[in-house]
């Protein structure tokens, strides 16, 4: 398991340098590679290409540095013939870089007196910044469109040991479009309120159709056109970075919540093909319907799994996928199906709970193989998005709830 730590470089001529030598790395390997592709009809292998091309022109980069800018061009190439196989539109790689992310693998870093020291071949002046953490394993630094970032990887040694399934220090998850996540331990169920990321999504929703409209009315490549363009992209990624912001808010406090509960395994709902479904088409009309259909395709289900995943896992807490069909169906009580209405389930028995949360306690339950719910259960708790919460754990041995 890996875990990346970010840091804002600014602009420097030592990075623009680096950086654009990089780009004309990838250029002469993409450009090298069509050719062969084009007049002989081979499909060179990225161990060639690294020996016709173990540097830039100007000999700038590491070696190793050289041979990841051609490794990263045979990934984008390797992902486009994976892709193609459902959709025809995919287009593979072909536009030349003017500049490119620098890669550094372990054998060009080094971290001496608070320094990290990013070689760049022998005889060569080092990329030096101030550095107060570990040694990472990967090191990658790219424009992100007002300045550079670089971004450390690190990798989780001490994984957690997957033993036999235990009764005590499970939670089950369970992933919604109302709400972020509802968590279940047991004894208590946990509500990641989604309110505010409900309402961002909404914004950038009315913001496309805005700037749609106000883009079919300028003639295109014209200053307005430009200018009309830029905006909305600058309010776009501002809308992203909140999004995102929320996100790792969320997912910090429901994983520090569950590690502050003694949770050591955390089952999540598996809806990765919920959007298979929703794609589906009942005569005339979609599957879901038009609202819901915008809606689940918009879900955010992956990177939450995601981010809970990779922090629940750098607390030594183990995560499994779990099967979540009929999960917010079935009365954890008498185990009758019945489709709940808004955002309750109520079932015959006189079983009563939060529809998100009887989907937690049956993927705990399944997991683990217990029998029905007996006795009423206690009311979740609410987590709600802190904008002034901490959501890195540097420096701690633990995310700050």
């Amino acid at each position: 398991m890996y875990f990346v730590r970010k840091l804002k470089l600014g602009v420097s001529d030592q990075l623009q340098l680096l950086s654009r030598a990089a780009g004309k790395l990838y250029s002469k390997t993409l450009v090298s590679f069509w050719r062969v592709v084009r007049k002989k009809g081979l499909w060179l292998k990225p161990a060639t290409l690294m020996r016709w091309f173990p540097n830039d022109p100007e000999n700038r980069l590491h070696a190793h540095s050289a041979d990841a800018v051609v490794q990263s061009f045979f990934a984008s190439l390797k992902s486009w013939r994976e892709r193609r196989k459902t959709d025809p539109n995919a287009r593979p790689p072909r536009r030349r870089r003017y500049y490119y992310k620098i890669q550094w693998k372990s054998s060009a870093i080094k971290v001496v007196d608070g320094k990290l020291r990013l070689s760049n071949g022998r005889g060569k002046e080092p990329l030096v910044i101030p550095w107060v953490w570990d040694t990472p394993v990967w090191v990658e630094i790219d424009w992100d469109g007002k300045q550079y970032e670089l971004r450390a990887c690190y990798k989780i040694v001490d994984a957690p040991p997957k033993g036999e399934k235990e009764e005590g220090g499970v939670a089950g998850v369970d992933l919604g479009e109302v709400h972020l996540a509802v968590a279940h331990d047991g004894e208590q169920t946990y509500i990641a309120n989604g309110r505010l990321l409900r309402s961002k999504r909404r914004y950038q929703n009315k913001l496309k159709s805005t700037l749609s409209r106000l883009l079919a009315r300028k003639r295109r490549g014209s200053r307005r056109y430009r200018r009309v363009l830029a905006s909305g992209r600058k309010q776009l990624a501002r809308l992203n970075d909140q999004i995102r912001d929320i996100l790792h808010k969320q997912t910090t406090r429901l994983v520090s919540t569950l590690y502050a509960r003694g949770v050591q395994t955390v089952v999540i709902g598996d809806i990765r093909n919920i959007r298979v479904s929703a794609t589906r088409v009942s005569g005339t009309e979609s599957f879901y319907g038009k609202k819901a259909n915008q809606k689940i395709h918009q879900m955010v289900h992956g990177q939450a799994r995601h981010y809970i995943t990779y922090k629940a896992e750098r607390l030594g807490m183990r995560v499994v996928l779990q099967d979540k069909r009929y999960s917010s169906q079935t009365c954890p009580a008498c185990n009758k199906r019945n489709k709940p209405k808004g955002r309750g389930h109520r079932c015959g028995c006189g079983f009563r709970f939060h529809r998100d949360g009887v989907g937690a306690v049956n993927l705990r339950r399944t997991y683990l193989g217990l029998g029905p719910v007996v006795g009423v259960m206690a009311s979740p708790i609410g987590l709600r998005f802190q904008p002034h919460a901490l959501c890195s754990s540097a420096g701690r041995s633990h995310p700050a709830v």
